[in-house]
């Protein structure tokens, strides 16, 4: 596929280039510079969309007693540069209240930049799994890739990442909770089969009770359980009739239960109108 081959080529390049100004500190515009924090922009095509504060201020407190040890990447523009990779240690160095940043520039298009940012953040795993999925979408979408050349070009496996873009399957509502640890990553795979209302009350029950995966996916089962399904097949699991039993014993019935069944037996008609009188 030529727009898979021109990914290849041109991540393969970029990336060494990066790598290189890293190595070398020679990049094309000329070494590590000192620039000021205020001229940088975010870049407008950075995945991640959550930076742990815990983190960030580690990061601060290591950046103020050693210095910045690792330069950023930057694209000069009209009016100061625009960041293409090191977005935590250019909010750390903020947090540090420094003024400026060492940083390498080098010359890179736009569609290079939007690239650069993916690339950095899958293959350092610094995305949570929902911003890590949509960063795996994007790429194929922008090179109309299959999971198995994305999986050669970001040295993932094929699996995981077929088994991470399943998660985009997830309601606005099963993503927060994924994403603000409300559930784990088993939890949403078990439900992503069901519609939104039905995510909805799947998670509302794991968080309410405390549900574990397993119990999860027992719930789910019958949830996708067809409304033609051969009444032997119910019979197998049953239902709990303890309750309605016992309360119909105290009342004088004798009754009986099976799978998905409940039987009373009655011992005249007499018997069977107080029933009656009973359900009315």
């Amino acid at each position: 596929m030529a727009k898979a081959s021109a990914l290849g080529r041109g991540l393969g390049a970029l990336l060494s280039e990066i790598e290189e100004a890293y190595d070398n500190e020679l990049p094309k515009k000329g070494g590590v510079e000192e620039i000021a924090v205020n001229k940088i922009r975010p870049n407008p095509y950075q995945p991640r969309k959550h930076f742990d504060a815990d983190s960030l201020a580690e990061l601060s407190e290591s950046i103020k007693t050693h210095g910045l040890l690792q330069p950023i990447v930057v694209k000069e523009d009209l009016d100061g540069y625009i960041l293409i990779a090191g977005e935590r240690r250019l909010r750390a160095s903020k947090l540090a209240k420094n003024k400026t940043i060492k940083a390498i520039v080098v010359s890179v298009s736009d569609e290079q930049m939007r690239e650069q940012a993916l690339i950095e953040n899958i293959q350092r795993d610094e995305l949570n799994v929902i911003d890590l999925a949509q960063a795996y979408q994007e790429l194929i979408d922008i090179h109309e890739l299959t999971h198995e050349q994305l999986s050669q070009t970001v040295h993932k496996s094929r699996t995981q990442i077929t088994n991470t873009l399943r998660l985009l399957q997830l309601s606005e509502k099963g993503r927060k909770a994924l994403l603000d640890g409300k559930i784990s990553a088993g939890h949403a795979k078990v439900i992503l089969g069901l519609d939104a209302n039905e995510q909805a009350m799947m998670i509302d029950s794991i968080i309410g009770q405390k549900l574990s995966v397993r119990d999860v996916e027992s719930m789910v089962k019958k949830i996708k359980l067809p409304t033609n399904t051969p009444r032997d097949t119910l019979v197998a699991e049953g239902l709990d009739f303890s309750t309605l039993k016992k309360q119909l014993q105290e009342l004088g019935y004798k009754c009986s239960t099976k799978g998905y069944k409940l039987t009373i037996e009655f011992d005249d008609n007499s018997q069977i109108e107080s029933f009656l009188d009973l359900l009315s």
